[in-house]
Order: structure tokens, then C-alpha cells, then sequence
């Protein structure tokens, strides 16, 4: 299924370069106007805009905006090309044409989608290709121009929302080993290979892998995909990390591959925390998105918390899991379900109302008033950390600035660093510097005489904002890496009148909260130092 020889691989790899067959090709070609539309599904300015005939023309039209093109069309724009993509099941003929694709006078159409990808991890059409172009092959875009979506339950979902914001938020380090868990047809593998030695990807789909196995070996990567649900196929095998954009959708019943896991309520989202630290290496991290209950009479923390404690029980003998959770959004259970049978193509079907039904009364057994979704970061240690493992479970459905990945990082490496920092003694003689991406906004009254408020914001990554106190916004000020922490502490306990160990247990807890939080930090050492 969707096989193609390495020779036709490397001249379509190169053929689509060639041509423009890009993100930022086909958004030039395309224009501010028509390329929007697209992202809203629909093509007809697209099909305006592409009416000159040229081999990106035509390539547009074909994959992108779904419309069959002349056979002699298709053959100049894939010169040499058609026959092999025809035959490996990615091209056929229009519907109603006897004479096939490559009949003199006949249409052609896309079966699957190829769609040209950009290495910033942006939806697939949204963001500049950086310096490397990719393509992504997947089951056609279901519903354009206001068509009611026809998805079979193998359905191989392309680029999409979910994946580009796990993509965005995964740390980018080298690392030797790393599994992509439900890989669908490679988004994250295929970001997974500019930093990973080796890529491993799992899926239940056939299909999926299939597709998977095409995006990989278009772009020039050979992947071990293997075919099992979860950890199945990688029982007894240890990665430096796991991604997981799972089928986190809560149903009551399966469906749609890429998006039911048939278990019930939030359980595939609750054993793959569970479970993934027993295959983290020493040091390994797991990022995942997921869905979760909200049970009534329950506090959500205190459900991603049992998860938690009991992922750390799978990190092994003398091992923990620091984790990072953070609630994104929460959907009521009716605005849920409507969202997934819009999703499924069931809205304004005569099956929509009894659908609707079963679900909502599927959640009022369950005791479920929401769903929350978010993101989830653990780290397997190599040794337990004298204090536990950093846990934080906090909600923030402000704005945030993606990429996250250097953010998620740079909280991995302050946890690491806070151990040091837990000794009074260590945090009172380090030497702190405010990010450069902090503000300080002063809040109150015109014409008053002192703020009612300070609040140190930031202006990037996940531009949180916190009120301080006097003490605090002069702590924070002072930090400019000249000065200790106990001299900033012990000046500001003499310029506002207070004992300096008040000042200092005052300070210290809170400069801890800003560090992890990604206010203050480590100043550089100066050239020479040792």
C-alpha cells in the first residue's frame, strides 16, 4: 500500500523543491486572501488563484484544494511521475472516467493528501518552512467548501491544531532514542529526525503506518514503525522521549481511530502517564497532549494527581517523575460533544440528536460536569530528589507564545538547579539575573501617589504576569548579577526598616517561585571565571 520505489521517491522529493511545491510557495502562489480561505476549507479562491496552468498551479489544485486536472496537466506537472504515483494508489482517475488516469482527454484526482510542511512545526500551510521543507502524506482533508465531511474509521488525519502545538511544545535537544506513540502519518516523527539518532513510531492504524512509512522515506528518513496499541510494541525498550498525540477524545464508545481509542472516559490518556515512565531512560522526558474528566465534586488537580502518583511508581527502584501539567481550556459537556460530532461529519444528520443524546447522558453517568485539555511534561530522574519530585498542576488559558519547547526546557533545567537552591546558604550567595523579557507595570489610580499594584509580566513564552509586593519588585530589580541574593536582601532590610532573617525568610521562598517560574535566572559568569 502506498509503496514507491527509492528512484521515484528522490525525483518527487526533488520535483515538488523544484517546482515550489512549498509552504512558502504555495502561500506566495496563493496570496494573503485565498491561502486564508484555505485554512477555513475553502478552495475557491484558491482555485482563482491558481488558474495559469503551471506545474505549481496544477499541483495546488490537485492536492490542496481537491479538484481533478486534465491527465496532460497532471503528466507535465509530474513529469514521469504519474505513472508510479497512479499505480501506488496516491493518484487515480476523476469519477466517471473510463479510459483511467492517464487516458488522453481524462482527469485526474488526489486519493491522499501531499502536503508541503515547514520545519517551525506551524500548521502545514501557516508557517514559514524555515530552512527545511517537508511534505506530509495523509487521508484527504474531509469537508471543504462546505461539504459534510465523509471520514471512514481508518481516517489518517494530516497536519492539524493538536499536532502542531505538540510539535511546537516538545523539547529540542539531541537525544539518541525517541518513540512517537500514535504517530498517525509522521508529524511528529518527521520533527523527531532533526535532533533524535533514532525514531520509532507506533500506531493500531495500517493504514496510518502505511502513510507514515511515505512521509517518512519522502523527506529521506527511514523509520521503525510498528504496528500494536500504546507500549505494546515496545515492551522491554527504554527512549530518551516520548510524544503522544493520542486518541484522547472522551466517548462513549469507539469510531474514529485517530481520535476514539475505544477505552473508556479518560482512561488511554490516564495509562499512558501511567506507563511512560517504565520506558524513559534515566534523564528521559514524555510530552503529551490529553484529555481529562472533570468529575463533579473533584478537583481535576487532584485527578491528573493520582495519575501522577501512580506514573511514579513505574519509574523504578530509586527513580521519580518531575511533572508539569497545565490545564488549557475546559469544555462543558454539551459544547464538547457538539465540537466531535461536527468533527465526525454527524451534524445536521438525522443520527446528530440520538448521537447527542447517548453522549450527554453517557456523561451524566460518569458525573462528569467538563473536560479539561492541556498538556503534560514528565521527566524520569535518576535518583529520588531530596525534596520529592517537582510537581506543578496549574491552569493557564492566557495567551502564549509558541514555540514552548525552550520553555519547557529551560523549567526542566530550573528544577535541576533548585535542588541546589533548596539550601538557604546556596540560594543567599548565588548571583541572580531578571530576564530580559520581563516588564514592570505599576497599576492604580490617576494622580496617586504609589501604585495599588506592581506586576512584573513577560512578553514571551508563556507570558505569565504576578503581583508583587514593595520587597519583591525591589528584589527583582536589584537582581542585575553584581549583587548575592543576601546582599539584595539584607540592603532592602535596612532600606525598609525590617530584621534581615525577616527579610530573607520573606524573599527566599518567593525567589524560588520566580526562578522556577522563569522570572529570574542564573547570571552568566563572567569571561575567565572558573
Amino acid at each position: 500500500m502506498f509503496e514507491l520505489s527509492e528512484d521515484v521517491l528522490a525525483r518527487l522529493r526533488s520535483h515538488l523543491a523544484a517546482v515550489g511545491y512549498t509552504v512558502d510557495g504555495v502561500r506566495e502562489r496563493l496570496g494573503p486572501v485565498a491561502h486564508a480561505a484555505l485554512h477555513r476549507n475553502e478552495t475557491t479562491p484558491g482555485v482563482r488563484a491558481t488558474d495559469g496552468g503551471d506545474p505549481l498551479d496544477t499541483l495546488i489544485r490537485l492536492w490542496l484544494l481537491q479538484r481533478p486536472v486534465p491527465a496532460d496537466r497532471a503528466e507535465s506537472a509530474l513529469p514521469g511521475l504519474l505513472e508510479p504515483l497512479v499505480t501506488a494508489g496516491l493518484l487515480g482517475a476523476a469519477a466517471g472516467e473510463a479510459g483511467g488516469a492517464g487516458a488522453t482527454g481524462g482527469q485526474v484526482r488526489a486519493l491522499v493528501d501531499v502536503r508541503p510542511y515547514g520545519a517551525t512545526g506551524g500548521p502545514g500551510l501557516e508557517q514559514s518552512a524555515a530552512d527545511q521543507d517537508w511534505w506530509v502524506v495523509a487521508d484527504l482533508t474531509p469537508g471543504l467548501d462546505g461539504a459534510r465531511p465523509a471520514v471512514t474509521a481508518d481516517h489518517v488525519l494530516g497536519v492539524n491544531s493538536a499536532a502542531s502545538t505538540l510539535a511546537q511544545l516538545t523539547v529540542r535537544r539531541p537525544a539518541g532514542r525517541a518513540l512517537d506513540l500514535g504517530t498517525g502519518c509522521g508529524v511528529q516523527a518527521l520533527h523527531l529526525s532533526g535532533h533524535v539518532s533514532q525514531v520509532v513510531g507506533t500506531d493500531v492504524n495500517p493504514r496510518a503506518l502505511a502513510l507514515a512509512r511515505l512521509t517518512g522515506a519522502l523527506n529521506g528518513f527511514d523509520w521503525d514503525l510498528r504496528e500494536g496499541s500504546l507500549f505494546e510494541p515496545v515492551r522491554g525498550e527504554t527512549f530518551d522521549l516520548v510524544v503522544s498525540n493520542p486518541p484522547f477524545v472522551i466517548s462513549p464508545r469507539g469510531g474514529l481511530t485517530y481520535r476514539d481509542s475505544g477505552l473508556a472516559g479518560d482512561e488511554v490518556c490516564r495509562r499512558i502517564v501511567t506507563q511512560a515512565p517504565g520506558f524513559l531512560a534515566d534523564g528521559g522526558v514524555c510530552q503529551i497532549l490529553a484529555n481529562w474528566l472533570h468529575v463533579r465534586g473533584e478537583d481535576w488537580r487532584d485527578r491528573l494527581g493520582d495519575w501522577l502518583t501512580d506514573s511514579g511508581a513505574n519509574s523504578g527502584a530509586g527513580a521519580d517523575c518531575d511533572a508539569w501539567v497545565v490545564q488549557r481550556e475546559v469544555s462543558d459537556p454539551a459544547e464538547y460533544v457538539e465540537l466531535w460530532l461536527k468533527d465526525a461529519g454527524v451534524h445536521g444528520t438525522p443520527e446528530y440528536a440520538r448521537r447527542y443524546e447517548d453522549w450527554l447522558a453517557w456523561f451524566d453517568a460518569q458525573d462528569a460536569e467538563g473536560v479539561g485539555f492541556g498538556w503534560i511534561t514528565l521527566r524520569r530522574n535518576a535518583g529520588s530528589r531530596p525534596g520529592g519530585p517537582a510537581t506543578v498542576l496549574e491552569e493557564w488559558p492566557h495567551p502564549v507564545e509558541q514555540p514552548l519547547g525552550a520553555e519547557v526546557g529551560r523549567w526542566l533545567d530550573a528544577v535541576d538547579r533548585l535542588d541546589a537552591y533548596a539550601d538557604d546558604t546556596a540560594l543567599l550567595g548565588a548571583r541572580l539575573r531578571v530576564d530580559p523579557d520581563v516588564d514592570q507595570e505599576q497599576l492604580g489610580r490617576p494622580g496617586a501617589a504609589d501604585p495599588e499594584h506592581v506586576v512584573l509580566r513577560q512578553r514571551r513564552g508563556m507570558r505569565r504576569a504576578v503581583a508583587v509586593d514593595t520587597a519583591e519588585g525591589g528584589f527583582v530589580g536589584a537582581c542585575d548579577g553584581e549583587l548575592t541574593v543576601g546582599q539584595i536582601c539584607d540592603a532592602l532590610a535596612t532600606l525598609l526598616g525590617e530584621e534581615p532573617a525577616r527579610m530573607r525568610g520573606r524573599l527566599l521562598p518567593r525567589a524560588r517561585e520566580l526562578y522556577a517560574e522563569g522570572y529570574l535566572h542564573d547570571a552568566a559568569p563572567e569571561a575567565g571565571s572558573a
